[in-house]
């Protein structure tokens, strides 16, 4: 297993530095560009509050104890103990925290940045899923997030200063596409190898609203893959001695089957992340690789203080070796979270842990790819321009 990769946020602002806003330092040599907020898309991973103000979820279990109880002490929303990977991101580049898209109400809400991620989200439309017997989380996909995107972009103003916007902002599209596997895996029970059919119109959907923001005047635009869906304790418990599930991997004690679904979803995205970067070299346009993030907090736990089993929920009613049973979920009845949740990866089988979400954030800010395409940014020797923003969030 690949240690801890450093990804490539930090070479994306320096590329979109030399494409377009970077300044001399007055020593010859060029700083940073500044960003001054925030724009992304997601799903659970990345929702700060959408998903409060929707019917269907409004009251799930982010908006009860014990979400929140480690950094905010109330629930927010986040499903996570505290914050997430896209809240550490923000704090690391010292720009305000974007206001969820369905909190806000004008222009002045979305000035500082916004955040279209709504839980249970899914790339592909309602109408695909319902083509095929199929019901999602809820009724919202990317379609959604980016005719929301628009709707924020007439609120700012003219073109050109929609544009003024855009051009000094970070846009993270992703992560999204677990819900769309989650629902086709486990809403019929279908083989992964049905499932791995869906990939290609996941990956063109993610793809689609790169295009819109780029042709909104965004220049750095990072990606995040797919996590691995193996490692998963909502998975591995549902799975759990189930016929056609594939091997566990010896190493993780994750499901080879369903990890190989998500490396196929981040060899496809890889895949047209390049044909962007061709189409768009103004725009640094950068995978950010979760998949090794992840797997390595599970394979080396110790290494990054984590003490606990890292395919164990650390909260729920389920026990066993996964801590997760969807009858007993976080926050229901007679389910409890963990004395210390920093000592555990899952914090209630499907999401991380603040403690993990950081150190996620960590390996995206820290700017290094050991194994990227010959046309992904490469690592430059601006390396101690990112030194402050790690520092911030406590990754050194």
């Amino acid at each position: 297993m690949a240690p801890l990769p450093r990804l490539l946020l930090a070479v994306a602002l320096l590329h979109a530095a030399a494409a377009s806003a970077a300044t001399d330092d007055g020593e010859g040599g060029r700083r940073r560009a500044r960003y001054d907020r925030v724009f992304s898309f997601g799903d659970s991973l990345t929702d700060t509050g959408n998903a409060l103000h929707l019917s269907s979820t409004g009251a799930g279990p982010a908006s009860r104890p014990p979400y929140g109880e480690t950094f905010f002490r109330r629930p927010t929303g986040r499903a996570s103990d505290g914050r997430l990977v896209v809240d550490f991101i923000v704090e690391a580049l010292g720009v305000p925290h974007p206001t969820p898209y369905l909190a806000g109400k004008a222009a002045a809400d979305f000035r500082r940045g916004a955040n279209f991620a709504v839980g249970g989200a899914t790339a592909l439309d309602l109408h695909f899923f319902e083509s095929r017997g199929l019901t999602p989380f809820v009724p919202v996909s990317l379609d959604n997030q980016t005719s929301w995107f628009k709707n924020v972009l007439h609120l700012l103003g003219s073109v050109e200063e929609q544009r003024k916007i855009t051009s000094t902002s970070l846009f993270l599209v992703g992560e999204i596409g677990v819900n769309d596997y989650f629902v086709s895996a486990l809403g019929r029970n279908r083989t992964v190898g049905e499932v791995k059919t869906f990939v290609p119109r996941v990956v063109a959907a993610v793809g689609s609203v790169i295009t819109d923001v780029i042709a909104a005047g965004a220049r750095t635009v990072v990606v995040p893959g797919m996590i691995p869906l193996g490692c998963e304790p909502q998975l591995l418990a549902h799975y759990k001695g189930g016929a056609g599930t594939g091997e566990y991997d010896p190493e993780s004690g994750c499901l080879t089957r369903l990890n190989d679904l998500a490396e196929l979803h981040n060899r496809e995205l890889r895949r047209m992340l390049s044909g962007l970067r061709r189409a768009h070299p103004g725009t640094a346009v950068v995978y950010a690789d979760l998949y090794r993030a992840v797997t390595d907090l599970v394979v080396s736990p110790a290494k990054y203080g984590f003490r606990s089993r890292p395919l164990a929920a650390c909260c729920g009613g389920g026990g066993g070796a996964y801590n997760f049973n969807d009858a007993a979920f976080c926050g229901a009845a007679g389910t409890a979270a963990c004395a210390d949740p920093s000592e555990y990866v899952s914090w209630d089988g499907v999401h991380f842990t603040e403690a993990a979400n950081r150190r996620i954030a960590c390996a995206v800010l820290e700017g290094s790819h050991s194994h990227g395409a010959a046309d992904e940014p490469a690592l430059s020797n601006s390396w101690a321009t990112t030194e402050a923003w790690r520092r911030r969030i406590g990754c050194v």
